[in-house]
């Protein structure tokens, strides 16, 4: 398998999904800004989302396909995927049918600044009984992703998604003229856009397995095996989700920063999707072979690869997204609704976002050197650690500077895990570092610095004041961004900071 291809495929597929993301945000920023109708729909989103996020990028694959290769292997693996989906199915549906008769409840955990305002609590109870089987499709697709992902299929996993943003956008446009109903069609739009993608993922993956409906099944070893490994891996790979949704519930005392943080997160969230999520889900199949088999010399040669990668992407994106906070915000998602205000404060949470970009992506990176050893136990305390840090430093801030505390503490406490990952990885002998990827990263560095220094001198010469031209906007923005990130390429093939040949699957053996 050549690992860089798959994660381009997979990583420029996620990239769609994303952009058609922004193209919907765009949409709700235009009509619903940063309102009532905007806080209430997001807190009903962010339910599902987070669950889909937590299933699709990371948590279901990081305890399954370790499993599964393993069992694929010894061809046993048909018994254990049918236990786990009929398990998944009744699990899935008695939470669903819970959530929906105390949804209030619910709301009023992840959001309990809006029992103040009586009208946005109803309205995002509401909304969250309409998306909230979402979380069934959502969940049953990641298993058949995890499957296709297995056998090394990821084109079809990754395309998935673009199914909701193409729905929710549809929703939108569809309902534009009808404000009092608009979050309602997108809440709709949610479940249907789920209930597709699942048929879609089942279509693709029938040739590997046909799943056999029975209550009968039988749970052995290895299914509750799974199991033991799913819950403090939901928490360990889905630790940004759990920060974010963390920051939700703080967040909903101060007026307008949920919606503040939620646009924020859309932008470092691009990037994410290539430099952490799509590298992790590449490298989970075949690092946890290497792993099964033995070979450690591959095994620590995948994972320095994984993290060179990881960086000499995140890197870049870090010093773009500080250096055009405003810039990006105003191009992006200021229009309508969405005043200069708007903008300002978001851009304050995207700021302090960016410094944390690579943190974000190297947790992803290093839980699955872990997830692939079967170990999810240590990656549960780690992002423990984690949520309690950025709980402590959020809450301590927050009367200081307000929602931004909470972009503060996300940042931080993924440093905070980044170092702890480190330290016990080299102290258990679990990674080393070899002297190709001490010298690409110094040269990753200084590529980035200069890149830092053209955006620098270049940003003057073009303006993004919101009384400007939309098209003004994009077309400087575009100039920028694309001039800086060819300086930066071209930089690193100078300097040769990067190899694509070290990503085939010989690579190792042609290094010795």
């Amino acid at each position: 398998m050549n690992i860089l291809s798959s994660v381009s495929s997979f990583g420029f597929l996620t990239l769609i999904s994303r952009i058609l993301g922004y193209f919907r945000d765009i949409l709700i920023a235009t009509f619903l800004g940063t309102s009532m109708a905007a806080d209430a729909f997001f807190v009903a989103f962010r339910l599902p989302n987070t669950f889909r996020r937590l299933f699709a990028e990371g948590s279901f694959n990081s305890a399954f396909v370790p499993q599964y290769s393993k069992l694929d292997i010894q061809n046993k693996s048909y018994e254990f995927s049918n236990s786990v989906f009929n398990l998944l199915i009744l699990i899935l549906l008695i939470l669903i049918c819970v959530a929906e008769i105390f949804m209030g409840g619910v709301i009023y955990l992840v959001s309990p600044g809006f029992v103040d305002n009586m009208e946005k609590y109803e309205l995002a109870i509401s909304l969250s009984r309409i998306v909230f089987p979402f979380l069934l499709f959502v969940s049953l697709s990641s298993f058949y992703s995890a499957i296709l992902n297995t056998k090394g299929k990821f084109g079809v996993a990754a395309a998935a998604p673009i199914i909701l943003n193409l729905f929710l956008i549809l929703s939108i446009i569809f309902a534009s003229s009808y404000d009092k109903n608009l979050v309602f069609f997108m809440a709709w739009a949610v479940s249907v856009a789920g209930l597709v993608q699942l048929i879609l993922l089942f279509y693709y993956s029938k040739k590997y397995f046909i799943p056999k409906i029975n209550l009968s099944f039988e749970i052995n070893d290895e299914v509750r095996s799974f199991f033991k490994k799913l819950l403090p891996s939901i928490f360990s790979s889905g630790v940004m989700q759990i920060n974010i949704l963390v920051g939700t519930i703080i967040a909903s005392f101060q007026t307008s920063a949920v919606s503040y943080l939620y646009y924020a997160d859309r932008i470092y969230q691009l990037p994410l999707a290539i430099t952490g999520i799509a590298i992790g889900t590449v490298i989970l199949p075949a690092l946890s072979k290497e792993i099964f088999q033995h070979n450690d010399g591959r095994s620590f040669f995948l994972q320095n690869r994984s993290i060179e990668l990881s960086l000499f992407l995140s890197v870049p994106a870090t010093v773009g997204i500080i250096m055009l906070t405003e810039p990006i915000i105003s191009t992006l998602f200021g229009y309508g609704t969405f005043d200069q205000e708007s903008v300002t404060q978001t851009a304050k949470a995207l700021y302090i976002f960016g410094f944390g970009l690579p943190a974000f992506s190297l947790l992803k990176i290093y839980s699955n050197f872990y997830f692939a050893r079967g170990n999810t136990t240590f990656p549960f305390y780690v992002s423990i650690g984690v949520v309690v840090a950025n709980i402590l430093i959020s809450l301590v801030f927050f009367f200081q500077i307000g929602f931004v505390s909470i972009a503060l503490g996300t940042s931080v406490s993924s440093w905070l895990g980044v170092l702890v990952y480190q330290f016990f990885l080299l102290k258990n002998k679990l990674h080393t570092f070899d002297i190709t990827f001490v010298t690409r990263m110094l040269k990753t560095l200084l590529n980035s610095i200069i890149m830092g220094f053209v955006i620098f001198f270049a940003l003057p010469l073009f303006q993004f004041d919101m009384a400007n031209s939309s098209w003004q906007r994009v077309g400087s923005l575009t100039i920028i961004v694309t001039s800086a990130s060819l300086i930066y390429f071209l930089l690193s093939i100078l300097f040769k900071s990067f190899s694509i040949k070290d990503f085939k699957v010989n690579a190792y053996e042609s290094k010795k």
